[in-house]
C-alpha cells in the first residue's frame, strides 16, 4: 500500500484517508442512510439505523479495545525480569544493544512551557525507554520526524524528545532520527543509522498495540542480521468495575481508534 500511495504522490493523504475510515465518520454515515432509508423502506431503515448505533457504542468501549488487541493484533508480552537481567549483561558486556523509542506525536507549541512538546502517548513511550536505559544502562535512540498530518515547519519528535530526556529525565540519547514520517520510514532509517555502529540487537519500545505491526517493518529493514526485540508498553488491563469497561466514554473511543487504526495498517501494508 505504502507502493502504491508513493507511486500516486499521496503518501500525504494516509492521515484523511484514516479519519475518513475509521470510526466514527463510516458509522455517521450509516446512521444518516438508515434515517433516509426509513421513507421507502422502514424495515431496512431502521435496521441500518440500529446497527449503526450498536457500532457507535461498541466502537467506544474499553472493553471492546481490549477484546479487538487480543483477538487482532495479538501484542507481544512486556519485558520480564528476566530479560531486563539479560539486557543489563549485555551492556555490562559492551555488546552493540540499543533502545529505540519510537514516536507517537508531538504538539508544535505547549503554551504552558513556552516550547514544542511530545503528545501523551510519545511521552510515555520515551519514559519507558529512559527507565529501561537507566535499568540496564543500554544507550537509547529515538526515531520520529514530522508526521504526515503535521505543518511541515513544525520540530520534529525526534528533537523535542531529546531535549526532554537530557533536561527532564537526565538521559541523553545517543542516537537521534528525525527525518521519518510513519514507522516505515521508523524502520527505513533508524536500522540504517544503527547499523553504522554496527548495532546487532534493537530493543524497540513503543505501545502494545503498534508492537506487532513496528516489529514486522523493522525485521523487514533489519534483513535478518539485526535481532528485533519487542519491549511493549501500555498494556495495563481497566481497574475498573468490569461492567464500566462496555460504557461508551472517550477513552474507548480513543483506544478502539487506535486498535482499527493498527490493524487497518498491518492488512493494507502501510
Amino acid at each position: 500500500m505504502n507502493g502504491l500511495l508513493t507511486l500516486l504522490g499521496i503518501e500525504s493523504w494516509k492521515p484523511i484517508a484514516g479519519a475518513l475510515l475509521l470510526p466514527p465518520v463510516p458509522l455517521l454515515l450509516l446512521v444518516l442512510i438508515g434515517a433516509r432509508l426509513i421513507l421507502p423502506r422502514r424495515g431496512l431503515g431502521w435496521f441500518v439505523v440500529i446497527v449503526s448505533v450498536i457500532g457507535l457504542w461498541l466502537g467506544s468501549c474499553v472493553g471492546t479495545a481490549q477484546l479487538l488487541t487480543t483477538v487482532a493484533l495479538k501484542p507481544p508480552k512486556p519485558l520480564s525480569l528476566s530479560d531486563i537481567a539479560e539486557l543489563k549483561d549485555e551492556a555490562r558486556a559492551r555488546k552493540p544493544v540499543a533502545i529505540v523509542v519510537l514516536g507517537g506525536g508531538a504538539e508544535a507549541l505547549a503554551p504552558e512551557y513556552g516550547v514544542a512538546n511530545l503528545k501523551p502517548w510519545s511521552l510515555e513511550r520515551l519514559r519507558y525507554g529512559v527507565w529501561l536505559n537507566r535499568e540496564t544502562g543500554i544507550p537509547m535512540a529515538m526515531s520520529g520526524g514530522v508526521g504526515w498530518g503535521a505543518l511541515p515547519d513544525s520540530q520534529t519528535e525526534a528533537q523535542i524528545g531529546a531535549r526532554i530526556a537530557s533536561q527532564e529525565f537526565g538521559r541523553p540519547l545517543k542516537w537521534i532520527e528525525d527525518t521519518s514520517r510513519d514507522t516505515r520510514e521508523n524502520a527505513l532509517r533508524t536500522v540504517a543509522l544503527l547499523r553504522a555502529d554496527q548495532i546487532n540487537h534493537i530493543v524497540l519500545v513503543t505501545h502494545g498495540t503498534h508492537m506487532p505491526r513496528a516489529v514486522k517493518l523493522f525485521e523487514a529493514a533489519a534483513g535478518g542480521n539485526i535481532r528485533i526485540q519487542p519491549a511493549p508498553m501500555g498494556l495495563a488491563k481497566s481497574n475498573r468495575a468490569p461492567w464500566l469497561d462496555w460504557v461508551p466514554s472517550s477513552q474507548g473511543f480513543l483506544q478502539v481508534n487506535a486498535v482499527l487504526h493498527e490493524f487497518a495498517a498491518s492488512i493494507t501494508g502501510a
